[in-house]
């Protein structure tokens, strides 16, 4: 890898979500396609550890929200108050004007209130009372979600889940990884003292880097293959040009943390599922897993 600092928030993150390293490159790889992540797994994973790190390490301004079941769309957004003094309305912002924000357990929260990160996800604004609201840049949602089979649960729905680029699941830690998760002494406030390894800025420029990644038309031809494969599928709506988009910026992502400037078919192949797999569930996360998975397997790259 030719960035240093990238190099550097690899070995760290790693340090902190113990014996993860491809969920880790994953995730790097959704925040520099400028894509929002969904996390699903069950409770003490490392979903929040996995956040936190990544904000304190990319020096991103940083919020959790725990999302409840009486939670509403302004608890989210802000409110606006009259200001008897100014004679007027005044805008107090709510905690989704962070620079990267986690929506821990979102399916805990009510439809409506859920659907209050939409506007925020699609076009890094909020509209309230009629008027618009620009949030910071750079700008991302992690959401964390329960399996939803657990009580209490609200499903997202299919709007909701194509404006994340990606979702992947941490599991269950190795042997050798849980007996070293025991042998250290990390606190909540190990994660607030890591060190910074990347500025905002520097993020951004290598953003732009990775737009700059180049894809033949037969690598290009490869993802419609798989997008219209997905769109064949009885048991599933297809992926939408949302996720078409999503999944070349993915790739090309995945590419740059890999020291290439041009996609290769294994770079689409490393990134597809995660795209892919939340997209193209109907019933379960199970059903989507599988659908991914045989879509991926039945369309060969012809290069």
């Amino acid at each position: 890898m030719a960035h240093s600092g990238l190099s550097q928030l690899l070995q760290q993150l790693e340090q902190v979500l113990l014996g993860k390293p491809r969920q880790i490159r994953l995730a790097l790889a959704c925040i520099l396609a400028r894509g929002h992540l969904l996390i699903e797994d069950l409770p003490g994973m490392g979903k929040t550890s996995l956040s936190h790190a990544l904000a304190q390490s990319l020096g991103l301004s940083y919020q959790r929200i725990q999302f409840t079941s009486d939670m509403l769309p302004a608890d989210i957004l802000g409110v606006s108050i009259f200001d008897k003094h100014q004679a007027q309305f005044v805008f107090h912002p709510g905690p989704i004007f962070k620079q990267m924000v986690l929506a821990d357990e979102i399916n805990r929260a009510s439809p409506k209130t859920q659907s209050a990160l939409l506007e925020a996800m699609a076009e890094q604004q909020i509209s309230v009372d009629g008027i618009t609201h620009r949030l910071p840049n750079p700008f991302f949602v992690i959401a964390t979600q329960n399996p939803t089979e657990q009580s209490g649960t609200f499903p997202l729905p299919e709007s909701q889940l194509d404006r994340f680029m990606m979702r992947i699941s941490i599991g269950y830690p190795s042997h050798d990884a849980e007996l070293a998760m025991l042998k250290s002494v990390q606190t909540p406030q190990t994660l607030d003292n890591l060190p910074q390894c990347l500025t905002p800025m520097a993020l951004t420029q290598l953003q732009e880097q990775c737009d700059k990644v180049t894809a033949s038309d037969a690598l290009l031809n490869y993802i419609l293959a798989l997008i219209h494969t997905s769109r064949s599928q009885t048991d599933a709506i297809g992926l939408s040009p949302r996720a078409t988009k999503a999944l070349l910026q993915a790739a090309k992502a995945w590419a740059f943390l890999e020291g290439r400037h041009y996609l290769v078919p294994e770079d689409v192949q490393a990134v597809f599922c995660s795209v892919a797999e939340h997209r193209l569930r109907t019933s379960s996360q199970l059903q989507g897993e599988a659908l991914s998975e045989r879509i991926l397997a039945g369309v060969n790259p012809i290069m």
